[in-house]
């Protein structure tokens, strides 16, 4: 079991500077200085610098992104509920993403620079209901006509997203992409 540190505190002073470029008149620009060892502690250097900020409305958390598979590992090992969704268009594996139902967050990773064709798009911080929209979206509509008897047919008993898509792989008669599902824990 890791051992639990006493929490550091630094008092620190936020640099704030005008916008420049096509920012909005008077829009400015904020910047911190980090403590180097707490950066050298967290794994942040100059080849893996990418960081995930939470905000929950009075405190701002700075957390070193983690792959997918340190994300499978950290959450694996708190015994959470993960589900890992593979997102091909053909043959070419765009996006993966892994879905912690225990804490409703996810980790993604892009293989592809064309936006279009990845699961969220420019958004690569998406949400729990990211999520849940995007499952949808890969799914018969919920008002749709004969609905029941649609879910009859592919042998699921509720509208399920999730479900829906391990029977029908999210595909859609007008693209190429569909989706994998491998529930790991």
């Amino acid at each position: 079991m890791a051992e639990v540190k006493d929490m550091e505190r630094r008092q620190g002073k936020i640099i704030i500077h005008a916008s420049g470029g096509t920012a909005a008149k008077g829009a400015n620009t904020y910047k911190l200085t980090l403590p180097s060892a707490w950066m050298k502690e967290m794994g942040i250097n100059e080849s893996d610098r990418e960081v995930e900020l939470s905000f929950d409305g009075s405190a701002i958390t700075i957390a070193r992104r983690l792959s997918v598979d340190e994300f499978i590992s950290t959450k694996g090992e708190l015994g959470h509920a993960l589900m890992k969704l593979s997102y091909f268009d053909g043959e070419e594996l765009c996006t993966t993403i892994v879905a912690d139902s225990t804490e409703r967050v996810l980790c993604i990773e892009n293989h592809t620079d064309r936006v279009i064709k990845t699961a969220f798009g420019n958004n690569v911080v998406p949400t729990w209901e990211d999520l849940q929209h995007f499952l949808e979206e890969r799914c018969i509509p919920r008002a749709r006509a004969g609905l029941r008897e649609y879910l009859e047919t592919i042998g699921v008993e509720e509208y399920d997203p999730i479900e829906i898509i391990k029977k029908t792989e999210g595909r859609m008669a007008e693209d190429e992409q569909w989706i994998r599902i491998e529930v790991l824990a």
